[in-house]
């Protein structure tokens, strides 16, 4: 009698392909921003309905304490006064914890609320949860956009795929109707 062989998987047997979601919209100028309520690094949510009757300038950066968006956060940091001035609202939102959010603030004395999106809900509702590439390595991750929301919570404008440095000046530029 013969023995049948088995068929071992071999070591390099594929890896199994992960599956990538399409963001759920793009949100696109002229489009009703899509409402949520995430938690907030100050303490309690912030509810982005509640804050109607102002502007809200909505940024979404990839990870807190990194070099471009420790730039970015430090511009609107700087740039604070001025949008108070223009009745403007500014949100930081990332995938980071609320303990990580409170260790960049009061790293480099953030005064505006950053939100926790741990579940990248919001990201994805907003179209920013996207496929990225690093150093041959493809994920996922949140890519650095801004959305300017109007009194009536209409999208007024949106920037993609955006430079860091000096953001935060041309975003009061425009708030300012330079």
């Amino acid at each position: 009698m013969t023995e049948k062989k088995r068929k071992t998987p071999s070591k390099k047997a594929a890896k199994p392909k992960k599956s990538v979601r399409a963001p759920a919209q793009i949100v696109e100028k002229g489009s009703r921003a899509p409402d949520f309520t995430l938690p907030s690094d100050q303490g309690g949510e912030v509810k982005l309905s509640a804050l109607r009757g102002k502007q809200v300038v909505l940024y979404f950066y990839p990870k807190d304490d990194t070099p471009g968006c420790t730039v970015q956060a430090c511009d609107f940091r700087d740039a604070e006064p001025t949008f108070a001035g223009l009745d403007a609202v500014v949100l930081g939102v990332s995938a980071d914890s609320l303990a990580s959010h409170a260790k960049f603030r009061e790293k480099f004395g953030l005064n505006f609320p950053l939100l926790a999106d741990v579940d990248h809900a919001v990201s994805q509702a907003y179209g920013v949860w996207t496929e990225k590439s690093m150093y041959g390595r493809t994920f996922m991750g949140i890519e650095r956009s801004t959305f300017l929301i109007d009194e009536k919570g209409i999208v007024r404008e949106v920037w993609r795929k955006v430079s860091p440095q000096g953001h935060a000046d041309m975003l009061a530029g425009v708030l300012a109707g330079s």
